[in-house]
């Protein structure tokens, strides 16, 4: 007969929390606190405990934590975290990082029979998507399961969507930023070399593409945008002839600058099998000279008065050093004109956190990290610290097939609101045009009048009908109108 009565020795972990739209760093902070013990309890908070009220039940939000692996048991609770410790003596307590300097009253309780505390990060590299207990594969294609939850949350029809189309199509746009040829060199893999442990292939096919700050332009502009104005500096090189013969394509105004001192930036990828083997950057990251940045500025200056919107769409390689970042901005904001930024930084070094006031920044998890130097806080307090430091009206960090978590912060950004949405594309093609066209379609949406939750989902829409192919090449507004008629069906 099965002994189902706990080990002596069994560990238990307790964590206590709302967790109001479950996003990734509850999930990491979970099993990060799974690790600590052998037995997890969630204490969720009931609707009535929380100062806030949550856009999700308390039942939901319940069967939502009862369906990772890591929790062992959950339920809904009215009590306060002494009195659940006082209940269940767990050997140890987990909270967030950002408690470690506050008042941590079931301490006292902890003390008293030789409990711990312990303060996780909820840092943790991994797709919790992999941590739900009623994890199944998912369908090929989209998935739009969690999509319609997040529409019903914030109120989002169908019809308010279709008229920000309409409205998107009299927008001007300037976007400032690198422009970038990616290269996909498709071959068989041979091997492993005789000589050495080198992977070897025999290329066959050669596809070239417009990326970086090009490809945003691109994307705002079939999107559905009226005129769209592309400034970026080029080499003398091959590549910038591309770029030139190539961009008329996208029906892009090019505002194209010269530096004889640096390449066209340029970047590789050898691929098998849908796989991408090696990745092979050409560029320079020194700052742009002095007389440069006055061409520029007075070039954009020129424009200000025709446009709507204005996107920095930074890879750190120098061409937006600060000095004309902040000009740039503030002759925008002097003549009304919105502003969105994304700052990149996978391989350099980058600080999202120098684009202050704008009306959505859209940085990953590492960026925000970098910039903020914290390896430590979780997702919503990490987002929350960015935003005290450059004061975004919105604040969306991307976290690649986790999705994205968006923070709305108030007025005087001293409250926040936060949700989720997951990637809604379950089989991702080539993910590395997403956070470009997310950006394009979350910011034109915003400048014609979408809340912050109607234009991540259009965002998030236009990302997941991105990945689906290979190649980051412009996303027509039919597409995205498909995908949103899809997604409500």
């Amino acid at each position: 007969m099965q002994n189902d009565t706990p080990q002596k020795h069994t560990r238990t972990v307790l964590v206590q929390g709302n967790f109001d739209v479950l996003h990734a760093g509850h999930i990491r902070l979970l099993k990060f606190a799974k690790e600590c013990g052998d037995r997890l309890i969630v204490a969720v908070n009931a609707d009535k405990s929380m100062a806030v009220r949550s856009r999700v039940s308390e039942e939901l939000r319940l069967e939502v934590v009862r369906s990772l692996e890591c929790v062992d048991e959950a339920h809904i609770t009215t009590a306060t975290p002494e009195q659940e410790v006082a209940q269940f003596k767990p050997q140890i307590v987990v909270k967030g990082k950002e408690f470690e300097s506050r008042s941590n009253p079931e301490l006292v309780v902890l003390n008293s029979y030789g409990g711990k505390l312990i303060f996780g990060s909820g840092e943790f590299e991994s797709n919790s998507e992999h941590f739900f207990r009623r994890s199944k594969k998912p369908a090929p294609g989209m998935d739009f399961a969690e999509a319609r939850g997040f529409a019903n949350r914030h109120n989002i029809a169908a019809d308010d969507l279709y008229e920000l189309f309409d409205a998107m199509k009299s927008l001007r746009v300037l976007v400032i930023g690198e422009v970038i040829v990616d290269e996909y060199v498709q071959g068989t893999a041979v091997g492993l070399s005789q000589e050495d442990p080198t992977i070897v292939i025999t290329p066959n096919r050669k596809d070239t593409f417009l990326g970086g700050a090009a490809i945003t332009a691109g994307h705002v502009k079939a999107l559905g945008a009226e005129h769209v104005v592309l400034v970026s500096v080029l080499g003398e090189d091959q590549t910038a002839d591309y770029t030139r013969s190539q961009i008329t394509d996208y029906q892009v105004k090019p505002l194209f600058f010269t530096d004889q001192s640096r390449p066209t930036p340029l970047k590789t990828r050898y691929r098998a099998s849908n796989k991408t083997l090696l990745r092979v950057n050409q560029v320079r990251q020194h700052k742009i000279s002095q007389e440069l940045q006055t061409q520029i500025y007075q070039a954009i200056e020129s424009q200000l008065n025709e446009i709507d919107l204005l996107v920095f769409s930074d890879f750190n390689y120098g061409l937006l050093p600060q000095p004309l970042v902040e000009k740039i901005a503030a002759a925008c904001h002097q003549r009304g004109i919105r502003l969105v930024a994304d700052s990149q930084t996978s391989s350099q070094v980058g600080d999202i956190a120098r684009y202050c006031n704008m009306d959505l920044l859209t940085p990953t998890e590492r960026e925000v990290r970098v910039s903020l130097n914290n390896p430590d806080d979780g997702l919503v307090i990490l987002a929350q610290k960015l935003t005290e430091v450059s004061q975004p009206k919105n604040l969306v960090i991307t976290l690649a097939e986790e999705g994205i978590l968006i923070h709305k912060p108030n007025h005087t950004f001293d409250d926040w609101e936060n949700d989720r949405l997951p990637a809604l594309n379950t089989n991702a093609v080539d993910p590395a045009g997403a956070g470009d066209c997310f950006l394009a379609a979350s910011s034109l949406a915003l400048v014609a009048g979408a809340n912050i939750w109607q234009a991540c989902y259009l965002g998030s829409l236009a990302a997941a009908c991105q990945v689906a192919s290979l190649g980051n090449t412009p996303l027509s507004c039919q597409i995205l109108e498909h995908a949103v008629k899809d997604s409500f069906s």
